[in-house]
């Protein structure tokens, strides 16, 4: 074990000065645009891997394989089906919304809606974005914690250091070279314990024995407890769906062509990698009798590999935890800075005090998710609480207003606010306040409430109010979603 310590702290240590190294060599940021859109200059495949590798993170890497541990091959619907349906939705609308050529959605919303409307999902993106980003250094300080012998709250400051130093200084193009280099370090550790899983389980054969010594039938089974996952089917689908992070890569891209050609090679890789944990997890039960305190991935490595391979995994897992962090935390700045600072607190300001700004938001964005990471340890019920505030409060009029020529800036500000009631409402819930109980919070039936009540509030004050046609079908049609020959008027043009 202390072998396989000093190996990895060194091993770190190496891969850390490649990183920031990799980062100041390739620095081209010139102006705000190329601090988060990289200039729209990369490939499609690269801002595919950075896609892959924002969502594959640490709960892909650790929380699947244990919960595949205890629900067998159902613990797919945990993560790999919300990612598999949010991306085919992605699929659907990537031409359209690279087509309208925004490159926020805040800005979006101001085009399609009003300037309030569109400073109100800005701070609900710069919370959710905050508060996600939080997970990712739950992960990297429970994981550093654990390998490394440390504190957790040393783990989590030091690992999250080095994704801001590099965030700061690379930004977007920064994230998108660095997620390059984790993702291929993550999916070589990926498949080396896969293979070590199965190997030393002795196959699916003696999974499915296994499963029946423990009394566990429906371990083999993609459909047990689905149940008790479709809550965070539903959350997490529509919330990454409209992630503003993976938009912000839609916006990137070149062309509408490489926008469509991202988001299919994307959820072409999102079904075999997800199943790669979930398999590894259920060959955790033909091995120990009981879950490892640390966890179905850091035991096998522990126990079953040689130090330096043992090693490897380990960066390969920090890179899956700080692949994600660092796409956070650039479209959380992203959002204070452009959507924010530039659009409602200093429209005028130059070049030079935007990347001020930008740097300035990189850090406050992580400053404030550390924070949040050291007072709650929990990464399933902060994934839950930042999911549930950004689906309820912006799904329906940021989907509807692509597709409903009648939906206006009344009825989507009304619709945010009763989404943000409702979720801060379930959320006062659970410090037992002896509030009266809707719907139980966390539950299938909270989800779609939210979802519900923010649809019918949407469409109702949008029916009652006046219409706002003309906004409406310049920005769909310029979309592509219905013909330029139902304009009257012409479309703003956008930033492009």
């Amino acid at each position: 074990m202390e072998k396989l310590k000093l190996f990895s702290l060194a091993g770190l240590i190496v891969y850390f000065i490649i990183l920031l190294t990799v980062v100041f060599l390739t620095r081209k940021n010139k102006n705000i645009e190329d601090y988060f859109f990289a200039g729209r200059s990369l490939p499609f495949w690269a801002l595919s891997i950075t896609f892959i590798a924002s969502w594959w993170g640490a709960g892909a890497a650790i929380s699947t394989a244990d919960l595949a541990y205890e629900d067998g091959l159902s613990s797919f619907w945990y993560y790999g089906v919300p990612a598999m349906i949010s991306t085919a939705l992605l699929m659907l609308f990537s031409k359209a919304i690279r087509r309208v050529g925004c490159y926020t959605q805040g800005l979006m919303f101001a085009k399609r809606y009003n300037r309030t409307a569109a400073l109100l999902l800005s701070i609900m993106i710069f919370w959710f974005m905050t508060i996600t980003a939080a997970t990712q250094i739950v992960g990297v300080g429970q994981f550093l914690s654990m390998y490394l012998g440390i504190s957790y709250n040393a783990a989590a400051v030091g690992g999250t250091a080095v994704v801001l130093i590099y965030s700061l200084f690379g930004g977007f193009r920064g994230v998108v070279i660095t997620d390059v280099i984790q993702f291929i370090f993550l999916l070589a550790s990926a498949i080396i314990v896969f293979a070590v899983a199965l190997y030393t389980a002795g196959g699916f054969s003696a999974i499915s024995e296994a499963a029946a010594k423990a009394s566990k039938p429906e371990f083999t089974s993609f459909f047990h407890r689905t149940g008790d996952y479709i809550v965070y089917v539903i959350t997490f689908s529509a919330a990454w769906m409209i992630q503003a992070g993976i938009w912000q890569r839609i916006s990137a891209t070149r062309n509408e062509n490489d926008a469509k050609r991202m988001t299919m090679l994307s959820l072409g890789a999102y079904l075999p990698l997800n199943l790669i944990v979930v398999i590894t997890g259920m060959a955790g039960l033909a091995i120990y009798k009981e879950m490892p305190s640390h966890g179905i991935v850091p035991a096998l490595v522990n126990d079953y590999m040689h130090p330096v391979l043992g090693a490897f995994i380990f960066i390969g897992i920090c890179s899956a935890i700080m692949s994600t962090m660092d796409s956070l935390i650039n479209t959380g700045a992203l959002t204070l800075s452009m959507d924010i600072y530039s659009g409602y607190i200093n429209p005028a300001a130059g070049k030079r005090r935007l990347m001020l700004v930008s740097q300035f938001s990189t850090v406050l964005v992580t400053f404030l998710a550390v924070l949040i990471a050291i007072r709650n340890q929990s990464f399933l019920e902060v994934s839950w609480l930042a999911a549930d505030f950004i689906t309820t409060g912006a799904f329906v009029p940021l989907i509807a207003g692509f597709l409903w020529r009648r939906g206006n800036a009344a009825g989507t500000i009304a619709s945010m606010l009763a989404g943000i009631a409702f979720c801060f409402y379930n959320l006062l819930q659970t410090f037992e306040l002896g509030l009266p109980v809707i719907v139980e919070p966390g539950s299938t039936g909270a989800a779609l409430s939210g979802i519900f009540i923010s649809a019918i509030v949407y469409i109702t004050v949008s029916l009652l109010t006046k219409p706002e046609f003309q906004k409406a079908e310049t920005f769909i049609a310029r979309a592509g979603l219905i013909s330029p020959a139902r304009l009257e008027g012409s479309f703003i043009e956008t930033t492009d």
